[in-house]
């Protein structure tokens, strides 16, 4: 037997009936040949961990844009801690951590420059709207490899579209991803806006804090203990009653102290205003667009390829990309 056929038959023996199994994938687009080594999953982390996609999470923002300060998220360590909650939910519910892992990995690769702010602001631009999860499918399945795509498993990508939106994953796995991606941001995104000052411990209400407990990883650890708890043995993966509701409490409260708080959200119409300047700039000037874009304009049409070029920006290159556009080059000083 091979190292992957070991492994293949390991979950068999060991994994939940509800958990999805590698040799029982619904394959990708295009076949290739099995690996020796890794399973179908395992070769999908490989893939998205490898690509230029992931690389430039690194340089996204998360939801401070632009911090003064090395410890706050970027869309990078958000999408690894994300992955870690996930991770250790599957191990606790006997799932495919591998499956839940990639789908991780893979479910913001899609993300905008600037944070949510930039995702608005190709919604209202792009005909037919914009939405990350989308877009990161896209990223996977046509824009990688220099428009190849990565050749996903359909159960990665399938957890890739709906760990956000309207539908939901087929696989707990997938459903794993889209509650581990909420613990994780409402979590972080406390632990940044208590760095920057803009609220305190005590602004928590009391009572979600006497649920969830009173500090970043006793939240992490109430919350993921619970799915695990209130998901075993079950087809769906859910929270307690109390915890679901002390958790949207707490998404009520993160909206009206930090996400609308202009201490912390001043600079996003800056941000919006310079994607939407960029973008018509693009549309006038199509030409400037790179080679790879060139083809997805002739396939797609204009609007597709700018937004395929500036939804993959890093905030660095945005502003970069900018300021060649729009702000005039400094005279030499001899």
């Amino acid at each position: 037997m091979t190292l992957r056929e070991i492994t293949e038959e390991r979950e068999r023996k060991t994994l939940s009936p509800f958990a999805a199994l590698s040799v029982q994938s619904e394959g990708r687009l295009w076949p290739i040949e099995p690996c020796p080594i890794r399973t179908c999953y395992q070769r999908d982390i490989d893939r998205i961990v490898h690509s230029k996609a992931f690389r430039r999470l690194m340089h996204k923002t998360q939801v401070f844009l632009r911090p003064e300060g090395d410890h706050y998220r970027t869309r990078m360590t958000h999408t690894l801690e994300v992955a870690r909650i996930a991770r250790t939910i599957a191990r606790g519910l006997a799932l495919n951590e591998d499956l839940t892992e990639a789908i991780a990995l893979g479910h913001d690769l899609g993300h905008t420059p600037f944070g949510h702010a930039g995702e608005r602001v190709l919604n209202e631009i792009l005909p037919g709207g914009f939405r990350h999860n989308e877009q990161s499918l896209r990223v996977v399945d046509c824009l990688e490899k220099e428009g190849e795509g990565l050749n996903l498993c359909y159960e990665v990508r399938r957890g890739i579209l709906c760990h956000t939106g309207p539908d939901k994953a087929e696989t707990l796995e997938g459903q794993i991803v889209r509650v581990a991606d909420k613990i994780a941001y409402i979590n972080h995104d406390i632990d940044d806006a208590m760095r920057g000052g803009i609220i305190y411990p005590l602004d928590i209400p009391l009572d979600i804090s006497q649920v969830l407990g009173f500090d970043h990883g006793g939240r992490i650890d109430t919350l993921t203990l619970d799915v695990i708890q209130a998901s075993r043995g079950q087809d769906e993966i859910r929270q307690s009653p109390a915890c679901g509701e002390a958790m949207a409490k707490l998404r009520e409260f993160m909206f009206e102290a930090v996400y609308y708080n202009p201490l912390a959200k001043g600079e996003e119409s800056k941000a919006q205003d310079m994607i939407a300047r960029l973008f018509e700039h693009y549309q006038t000037h199509p030409d400037e667009l790179p080679p790879d874009y060139q083809d997805i304009r002739l396939r797609e049409g204009t609007d597709r390829a700018v937004c395929d070029y500036i939804a993959g920006m890093t905030d660095h290159y945005a502003v970069a990309k900018y300021n060649e556009a729009f702000v005039p080059l400094a005279w030499a000083v001899k």
